[in-house]
């Protein structure tokens, strides 16, 4: 089976090829520098945390909580906190059921992150999506930014749908639809062409490995 980094070098070669503006975006973004997170439960979280606020707010929110917990990043930890030290630190009320349920469904099993790398991306976000606060897009950035996922397409993102209509010069947002028909030939290398959707919104050429867009 070839190595992730040369199937990430067909899949740059491929993008180029059979799309012209995605292979400026290529041009204009630079090498594909994509960071993934090991730790599979902070990803779920951060993504919770993250949603339906912006990102300058999301980040403030995410280091409070790092440091509620010590920098101890684990199901264990946050199980040990209460609904109110969450509130505390800005994690609004919904969210913070939402965490400290995600990780009871941890602890006990039910959601074996350790192991959720054999399965295959639907039968991922089928299993992840049973987790209250935990929807398919959520499940996405699951696959992409911590399985490591190639061929994830979240044509529900704003980020996406926003890299689409600019760089497609299009008059507005695409729907889903559209997203699929512009962006159905970037397979099995959709993941890549997702993450320089993204990065050609930044303006700048990455100086770093970039992880998680929020």
């Amino acid at each position: 089976m070839p190595k992730r980094q040369d199937r990430i070098e067909d899949g740059l070669r491929q993008l180029r090829f059979i799309d012209p503006v995605m292979a400026g975006m290529i041009r204009t973004v630079g090498p594909f520098v994509m960071k993934l997170e090991r730790n599979r439960f902070w990803l779920l979280v951060r993504s919770i945390l993250s949603q339906q606020i912006s990102t300058k707010a999301a980040r403030t929110i995410c280091a409070r909580v790092e440091l509620l917990l010590d920098g101890k990043k684990t199901a264990h930890a946050v199980s040990s906190l209460t609904i109110e030290q969450l509130q505390t630190v800005g994690v609004s009320l919904r969210k913070s059921e939402y965490i400290l349920g995600l990780a009871r469904e941890v602890e006990t099993g039910n959601i074996p992150l350790a192991i959720i790398g054999r399965l295959n991306d639907e039968k991922a976000i089928e299993l992840l999506t049973k987790v209250r606060g935990i929807g398919r897009w959520t499940a996405e950035m699951f696959l992409i930014f911590s399985l490591g996922r190639l061929d994830v397409f979240p044509v529900t993102d704003l980020g996406i749908r926003a890299a689409i209509r600019d760089n497609y010069a299009l008059s507005k947002l695409p729907t889903e639809s559209e997203c699929h028909r512009i962006g159905g030939k970037w397979s099995p290398f959709a993941s890549v062409a997702s993450w320089y959707c993204w990065r050609s919104l930044d303006g700048v050429k990455p100086k770093k490995r970039i992880g998680y867009p929020v």
